[in-house]
């Protein structure tokens, strides 16, 4: 990478406070409040129509706000045209201009300006990100991630104090998008710049973010750091669409102060107190999909490890790193396990008898009245779902 201090300036914080956006017909953002330190790497995630995207083009200048203020470094930019504010944005679509070089589209912003020196300046950005030696070609004759990287250098050169990614690597294949995951972080991290990354992909914003805010139905459900998101989820939502969840409506019998028993149609499910966003009458409860272990008899009894069974295997599907297994049972209903595939050949087979088993400490217990009447069929009765997030666009 490129000496970086060209574009050592601080990001500046960002702070929404009181958004709402209405459209005829329909609320985009019901009351938005978030606050994003200076410097760091931030990602809004949810499926279409979240109100991620509205969120991205109010800070950008591009929508105006129904309630609520927009500030960027202490400063109230609410009522800012969009080139009065220290923001910059970097499209799926590139927006490369394909008449001319690469350094040309990366100093034209610049030159717009009446910035010192732009050609040089241009050349630093480039370096930045690998692609001074491209600096005379034209976007045609570049690949896509090559193009989204100039399209980065183009944001970068302008020393933003907020830099936008909207769906920045939807248009890349799947290793190629892995490979600008990284060296988006590295650049964030090197330039110091405060990015706001919208996303509905989760791989993405888990992978680059140092904070994620999971929105639904233009609220945020649940905002932290990625490992925390995934391994204590607080809504059915959140559980759901990041990865995949087993979730199980149980009755709370009993507890001490660390841990709450709970009863799944006859077997015991513990999970910690401090895991569990409610603590009596009937509760959601889930566990991951990898936590859960598969046992051809029924394992010994331990009260730091949950069992259920016996089910049936009704599926299996190797995907390489692991295997995925479909248990049913009446108690339960379906559950999905993946078993990592450490030997050769699959652990357990299509029809096979098994019972399941997870550490307790693995068990989430979420803050939802009920599980979500769309995965039950309206049945409220005592069922597992394993759902996986729908990531449509």
């Amino acid at each position: 990478m490129a000496d970086v201090q060209a574009f050592a300036e601080a990001g500046a914080d960002l702070e929404l406070v009181g958004i709402q956006k209405r459209f005829p017909g329909f609320t985009a953002i019901e009351h938005l409040d978030l606050k994003i330190p200076a410097g760091s790497f931030f990602a809004l995630l949810g499926p279409s129509g979240c109100g991620k995207t509205t969120t991205l083009r109010l800070v950008a200048g591009l929508e105006d706000p129904t309630a609520g203020n927009i500030l960027i470094g202490g400063k109230d930019v609410t009522s800012l045209k969009p080139h009065k504010r220290q923001v910059n944005t970097v499209f799926q679509s590139y927006a490369l201009f394909p008449h001319m070089t690469i350094l040309e589209n990366v100093a034209f912003g610049l030159r717009r300006r009446k910035v010192a020196d732009p050609l040089a300046k241009a050349h630093d950005a480039l370096k930045l990100v690998e692609l001074d030696h491209v600096a005379d070609r034209k976007p045609a004759q570049l690949s896509g991630g090559q193009q989204q990287r100039v399209a980065l250098a183009r944001a970068v050169v302008n020393r933003p104090a907020l830099l936008l990614l909207d769906e920045p690597l939807g248009a890349l294949d799947l290793k190629l998008r892995r490979q600008m995951q990284q060296e988006l972080k590295q650049i964030q991290q090197e330039v110091g710049l405060t990015f706001l990354h919208v996303t509905h992909d989760q791989e993405e914003a888990m992978t680059m973010a140092d904070t994620v805010a999971v929105m639904n139905k233009g609220r945020i459900e649940q905002m932290g750091a990625p490992a925390e998101l995934y391994e204590l989820p607080r809504t059915v939502f959140v559980a759901n669409f990041l990865g995949q969840s087993n979730l199980f409506a149980v009755q709370v019998v009993g507890g001490t102060d660390q841990v709450l028993h709970t009863d799944l149609g006859g077997h015991r499910i513990t999970l910690l107190r401090s895991r569990s966003a409610r603590d009596s009458g009937t509760i959601t409860v889930g566990v991951r999909p990898e936590k859960m272990r598969l046992h051809t008899q029924a394992p010994p009894e331990d009260p730091a490890v949950n069992v259920i069974g016996p089910g049936r295997i009704t599926d299996v599907s190797f995907t390489g790193v692991s295997t995925q297994y479909s248990v049913q049972a009446p108690e339960f209903g379906e559950v999905q396990v993946f078993a990592q595939n450490v030997e050769a050949g699959p652990a357990a087979h299509l029809g096979d008898t098994v019972w399941l088993s997870w550490l307790a400490e693995h068990t989430f217990g979420l803050a939802d009245d009920r599980l979500d009447t769309g995965a039950l069929n309206g049945d409220f009765s005592t069922r597992a779902i394993a759902t996986q997030a729908s990531l449509a666009e």
